[in-house]
């Protein structure tokens, strides 16, 4: 995370549904703060674009993750478990962004070590309000922890 508290975040959505990714961008817009939303559309590209590899080659690391679970080709929670395996990635903060309210799911995403699970809710001005108040609180109230970079070392 940027040191100084005029510095952008950069966000790493992981959403493989459209009108989510759009409602997101939406809120982030509404909430005034101007941040970098990256999207990435299932956990394959979403580990690329962490490991930049192929199309994600520059991408910026990102200061915080919002991680649906039910993704195509690779899980939330194999996403999760990824990063938390990699200690070059484990510094960064993910939150849990899913329409799951299985237990189960809260359980496992905590035991993988995600920071917080948020529950989408159905309506599209609650679910914008969910994210502004994640907005909120994350990236104005909360100090996010350095996180090295190796390649910028």
């Amino acid at each position: 995370m940027r040191n100084d508290d005029t510095a952008t975040a950069d966000i790493l959505l992981v959403e493989d549904n459209p009108g989510d990714v759009r409602l997101t961008q939406e809120a982030f817009e509404e909430g005034g703060i101007s941040n970098t939303l990256h999207v990435a559309t299932d956990g394959v590209e979403a580990l690329d674009f962490l490991y930049r590899r192929g199309d994600h080659a520059d991408a910026p690391r990102p200061d915080i993750i919002l991680l649906d679970l039910n993704l195509p080709r690779k899980n939330g929670e194999e996403v999760l478990e990824e990063i938390n395996d990699d200690p070059d990635l484990a510094c960064i903060p993910v939150i849990v962004l899913t329409s799951s309210r299985a237990e189960e799911d809260v359980v496992q995403s905590y035991e993988l070590q995600a920071n917080a699970f948020l529950t989408k809710p159905v309506d599209p001005d609650e679910f914008i309000d969910v994210v502004q108040s994640f907005q909120a609180f994350w990236l104005s109230v909360v100090r996010l922890p350095p996180c090295e970079d190796r390649d910028d070392e």
